[in-house]
């Protein structure tokens, strides 16, 4: 499986999910500059966590107007897998790969912190991993991680098995105390329609090898690797 990863300034996990694909694929992953107008023939692109253009505006609205980001479009309707995790969901959202939007946090605070995701479809080849139900522990690190859609929108992604993840307790339970940031039905992580596209608030990079004090995200980047190589 070849990968390649998009850098925007402000960009500042590119590097660790580089690391954590290239520990799954054994290949190294190309960096794509967000001016660049070309990404090589590749299996799957990431748009990666960070503070994309420092977060003005609105976070990760610049960044969906970068030349790049035009030719990503291209190429997640054309089939290609798409990852966004935590800025890079939100970037995602904002270019329309996605629907919904990244709000503040309920609490309006930052937060850095492992949490716990109810494993709701593992019919995708980013989740093929993991089990329906399985509850896995992923960190979090983000101000504006409360995603919110109208109710014709959430219907719409719960009728058709569009979550991917859930926040939930380390018992697999759903409720509000689980729920770090607000997100509507304590959506962590949603697919497009054909589950060819996946936006996430946590970081399954920074769990990805036992000497970061944990597994449970390297299972995403082996997943694809095995049906996509």
């Amino acid at each position: 499986m070849r990968a390649a990863v998009i850098v925007f300034p402000g960009s500042n996990c590119d590097r660790d999910i580089a690391t954590a694909l290239e520990q799954s694929t054994g290949k190294p992953t190309t960096m794509v500059w967000h001016q660049d107008t070309d990404i090589p023939d590749v299996d799957l692109i990431v748009v990666p966590g960070g503070f994309s253009y420092g977060d003005y505006l609105r976070c990760g609205a610049m960044a969906a107007h970068s030349p790049v980001m035009g030719e990503v479009k291209r190429r997640a309707e054309k089939g290609t897998r798409v990852l966004g995790i935590c800025n890079g969901f939100q970037i995602i959202t904002e270019a329309g790969l996605l629907p919904g939007v990244l709000m503040r946090n309920k609490d309006l605070r930052f937060i850095c912190r492992d949490v716990h995701l109810k494993v709701e479809d593992s019919q995708s080849a980013f989740t093929a991993k993991y089990k329906a139900g399985e509850v896995i522990r992923i960190p979090i690190a983000h101000a504006e991680g409360n995603y919110f859609a109208d109710e014709a929108t959430l219907n719409e992604l719960e009728s058709n098995g569009r979550v991917a993840f859930r926040y939930c307790t380390a018992n697999g339970d759903v409720s509000a105390d689980a729920n770090p940031n607000g997100s509507q039905h304590n959506i962590a992580g949603i697919f497009n329609k054909s589950r060819t596209v996946l936006g996430m608030m946590p970081h399954p990079e920074r769990l990805a090898n036992a000497k970061l004090g944990g597994t449970d995200g390297r299972a995403m980047f082996d997943a694809l690797v095995e049906t996509l190589a």
